[in-house]
């Protein structure tokens, strides 16, 4: 211990510590601090928290005058973010621009650190640094609080400089070589909690982005069907406890696939959004609302029985009745609504589900929209599920049959063509309907394997007959799904290369309803098969809600009178008048008109007298195989001419 040099003079005994006791001071409170700040590190949790904590343990635990953080701002200007402070005012060090720039405004402590990435330590107020005008504010703040001596330690994480501590003591000489060892120690292990904390926090992303992946759905943030039928389960369980029903609705957005067609993919998640948020406004706490298909939704309610999931299914129908804008269009959603019922129709998750499904097949405008599970529903729909597997093996192996339904000029009687059409005569349960195995193929997306099939039965049959030197039309039907096949024209082209038919002998017809669906984007593909030189027809006109002004604009030859008007007109007026303004207008287009559905010779004179050009229908001739064509036309031909 040291004294003073007037101890002889005052007797008084007066200590004064030497250097090497100051250093052990300033020695101990480094330990104090360091130990206190890794206690800091354990408790923890939020990064915030963590930077306030350790700057108050050097100042509270440890005497320094002021600790501070600040974070390293990658902008051009390559300043700093002053994030926590004790012993001095952060946000009036912001005021100060501090910036870690190689420029003479980052000739400071916390820039200097971040910039090399090593310590500055033992700085004096005196030091050069902070002469001149650009540091006179911040000199003047230094020594209006006191402060003597400074250090700052560049904050590593994941190998990168992420920013500075900065600690300052009011003695000058505070900083030594040990304390400052202690000190970097103590800013390594607050990189370390950084870095740490960060990495728990990426660990709950990650796992938070997990369970979302598994449990929700990315396009809409709905529930995904492995959630719902965990909380359908549940729900299941806790009905049967407490002896209450409850329902689940299977929900589709009809036209779906047609929508990504033509609008594309895009479009059809915009819907989907949209639909999805429509819903969501309208269901309940504890309802569970999910999407469980490409275009299908289901609603769990888990206390109601079939009147509340009525009014519930009404309810969304109504909501749902709004048009939706997408892609600068006002689409029309029709949905279809299946309900199931606890415990009157299943009693576990899997058939609830599956039955609230093959409701929604039932469903239709007739009845609302929505439809409730009756028995014997799921045996018709497992039924359609097996044929739409038997329909591909058919296809496949051409098991279907070609037949033909003649085409009659009415003037002269002659034979003048057929449409071509397709039988299925299924091993096990006899003849499937037309409509209902199309209606399948639309489902299962096979109509264009079937449409192929079409293709190369109508062009080999009528090689066939042009063999024999009959040169007669046939007419192959096309679906929407067709007209929006980018390999249709290129298909059909190649098969007149293959069989070397005029195109005067290949016919198209496609329904009114599916070129009036999205006329835009039919034309292109009618202007191509024009391009070909063959003939196209409008089927079941009169159906589809067009004019003939309109039609007038597609590259047409002919219209066909829908059967509906056609076999009436007879007895009903009101058809009669439909029939007559058709053909009067569709000669006014220079088109050919062709009458369906005509079964009786009073149905073909009234056509005759109005000048119609062809009929189709059974007083004609039902459908035939196409191998009895020929003889057919023969015996017509013959009765004709007794005539």
């Amino acid at each position: 211990m040291a004294y003073p040099a007037d101890e002889k003079e005052t007797g008084v005994r007066t200590p004064v510590p030497d250097k090497h006791e100051e250093e052990l001071v300033r020695l101990n409170r480094a330990l104090r601090t360091l130990s206190a700040g890794n206690r800091a590190l354990l408790r923890m949790t939020d990064e915030q928290d963590l930077l306030h904590e350790m700057c108050q343990v050097i100042v509270e635990t440890g005497g320094y005058a002021f600790a501070c953080v600040a974070y390293a701002v990658h902008d051009e200007a390559k300043s700093l973010r002053w994030m926590a402070g004790v012993g001095t005012d952060i946000a009036l060090l912001d005021t100060f621009h501090f910036t870690w720039a190689d420029t003479e405004f980052g000739n400071n402590l916390p820039g200097a650190a971040i910039r090399t990435g090593q310590p500055i330590v033992g700085v004096h107020i005196e030091d050069p640094a902070y002469a001149g005008e650009v540091f006179a504010p911040i000199r003047e703040h230094i020594i209006q609080h006191g402060y003597a001596s400074f250090t700052a330690f560049p904050l590593r994480v994941e190998g990168q400089v992420l920013g500075v501590l900065a600690i300052a003591a009011n003695e000058p000489d505070a900083f030594d070589e040990e304390e400052v060892k202690l000190l970097s120690e103590l800013a390594d292990d607050l990189a370390y909690g950084i870095t740490n904390l960060r990495t728990h926090i990426q660990k709950r992303e990650a796992q938070a982005t997990i369970t979302r992946l598994a449990y929700y759905d990315t396009l809409t943030g709905l529930a995904n069907r492995t959630r719902l039928v965990e909380e359908l389960e549940a729900a299941i369980d806790d009905a049967k406890r407490q002896r209450h029903a409850l329902a689940v609705l299977h929900l589709e957005v009809g036209h779906f696939r047609a929508i990504n067609k033509v609008l594309g993919y895009r479009a059809g998640d915009e819907l989907l959004q949209t639909l999805s948020r429509r819903l969501s406004s309208e269901i309940q706490s504890k309802e569970i609302l999910a999407r469980v298909g490409e275009a299908e939704f289901a609603l769990l309610l888990p206390d109601g029985g079939a009147e509340y999931a009525i009014q519930v299914a009404q309810r969304l129908l109504i909501v749902l009745l709004e048009p939706v804008e997408v892609a600068q269009l006002t689409l029309d959603a029709r949905v279809a609504i299946g309900i199931a019922l606890f415990p009157g129709h299943a009693t576990n998750a899997e058939f609830l589900l599956r039955r609230a499904n093959v409701a929604m097949h039932q469903a239709n405008l007739a009845s609302g929209g929505y439809a409730m599970y009756t028995e014997g529903q799921e045996q018709e729909h497992t039924r359609r599920l097996a044929l739409m597997g038997d329909l591909h093996r058919a296809i496949k192996n051409s098991e279907l049959r070609l037949f033909c339904q003649p085409k009659v000029d009415i003037q002269s009687r002659r034979v003048c063509g057929a449409e071509a059409l397709v039988r299925w005569q299924h091993p096990q349960h006899g003849n499937i309907p037309t409509f209902e195995f199309i209606q399948l193929a639309e489902e299962a997306g096979t109509i264009t394997p079937l449409t192929n099939w079409m293709l190369e039965a109508a062009f080999s049959q009528t090689y066939a007959w042009h063999e024999a030197g009959l040169e007669w039309p046939l007419a192959v039907n096309l679906s929407g799904h067709d007209l929006y096949d980018p390999r249709l024209i290129e298909r059909i082209r190649g098969m007149f290369s293959t069989w070397g038919i005029a195109p005067s002998l290949i016919q198209f017809e496609l329904t009114e309803s599916a070129v009036m669906a999205n006329p835009t984007a039919c034309l292109e593909t009618l202007a191509r098969l024009k391009q070909l030189d063959v003939k196209l027809f409008i089927d079941d006109y009169g159906t589809g809600y067009s004019s003939l002004s309109y039609l007038q604009k597609l590259p047409i030859d002919a219209v066909k009178i829908d059967q509906s008007f056609v076999m009436p007109m007879v007895i009903n007026s009101n058809s009669a008048m439909i029939v007559s303004s058709t053909i009067e207008l569709g000669h006014n287009l220079g088109l050919t008109v062709v009458a369906e559905g005509v079964d009786s010779q009073a149905v073909w004179d009234r056509l005759a007298a109005l000048k119609c050009d062809v009929a189709q229908g059974y007083h004609i001739s039902m459908p035939m195989p196409a191998e009895q064509f020929q003889a057919w036309s023969s015996a017509w031909s013959q009765g004709s001419h007794c005539q």
